[in-house]
């Protein structure tokens, strides 16, 4: 994020930047433990997950949903800024991707130091949320760092880090929480890699990025998909620090008809039927099979 009264970069991270540090428990995320898995080893688990982003990435172009983003800058407890837009994913008869705006007052960010352009806006609708696919595991090195309770879940905990940064390509850098059942990303804590600072040039733009968490869902019996991400930073720039926090909200996934078919492992996975339940909203603590779902999230 760049401190401007005319814009920012804006880039959101759904993974965690937690290398060295033990993440926090609360109430239904147990201690981690450095253990090895039992009848498979790190290396397995690796292109097992990723084969299933990839299968996730897939389907959930295929569903529609509503999403609701919300960015405010803040002193204590006043906010002193707010960006808020509702919007619906939505695809015509020939399987193309729509938007339908529901809400979009006039942003205020700039009073409290930000604003957001044209390129934030597209940060919000196709970088959500981050996916670790079979051809991208290269361009990251994967460290497995142990096992933890996640609400019912129970999950081999890996930390990521690019290898390289190329060119202008914008990476991850974290932590990633994978189901030992369904081998898929169920809670992603971290930030976009790299930053920009500048601390000789005046004026210089800098570009800083808060740290997220990403919290799971599974829908339909069969995917993974983000329902709740939040971010509560203090980004610190050459003139000041600004407390900024964000919440984006994933609500009413709903399979679309149409006549492409999702594989895996070389069968067809169902449709569901049309008059399955949508899952609840994130930040209702839903009793369904899912990860912690709290704002505590492991801080470096």
């Amino acid at each position: 994020m760049k401190r401007s009264s005319r814009s920012i970069l804006f880039f959101v991270a759904l993974a965690a930047c937690v290398f060295v540090a033990s993440p926090g428990a609360s109430a239904q995320e147990g201690p981690l433990e450095n253990t090895p898995p039992k009848s498979i080893t790190p290396e397995e688990i690796i292109p097992r997950f990723a084969a299933r982003e990839k299968l996730f990435k897939e389907a959930r172009e295929q569903y529609t949903y509503r999403q609701d983003v919300k960015v405010q800058t803040r002193d204590g407890d006043t906010v002193t800024g707010e960006y808020h837009e509702v919007f619906d994913v939505l695809y015509d008869d020939k399987g193309h991707r729509i938007e339908n705006v529901v809400f979009a007052p006039q942003s205020t960010l700039e009073q409290g130091g930000l604003g957001l352009d044209e390129g934030d806006v597209q940060d919000f609708r196709n970088r959500l949320p981050f996916v670790l696919t079979t051809e991208e595991v290269p361009e990251y090195n994967i460290l497995y760092v142990g096992q933890q309770q996640e609400d019912q879940l129970h999950c081999y905990v890996f930390d990521i880090a690019p290898k390289q940064i190329v060119g202008k390509k914008r990476y991850f850098q974290g932590r990633i929480w994978v189901d030992d059942h369904d081998f898929q990303i169920v809670k992603t804590y971290g930030k976009a890699v790299p930053e920009i600072r500048d601390t000789k040039k005046k004026g210089k733009e800098e570009h800083l990025y808060p740290k997220f968490t990403t919290w799971r869902q599974q829908v339909d019996n069969q995917y993974w998909f983000p329902t709740y991400t939040r971010a509560d930073d203090t980004l610190t720039f050459n003139t000041g620090d600004i407390h900024i926090r964000e919440i984006v909200k994933y609500e009413d996934y709903k399979r679309f008809g149409s006549n492409v078919r999702i594989l895996y492992e070389g069968k067809e996975i169902p449709k569901a039927p049309n008059d399955q339940k949508a899952p609840p909203a994130a930040d209702q603590n839903p009793d369904q099979k899912k990860p912690d779902a709290t704002p505590d999230s492991p801080q470096k």
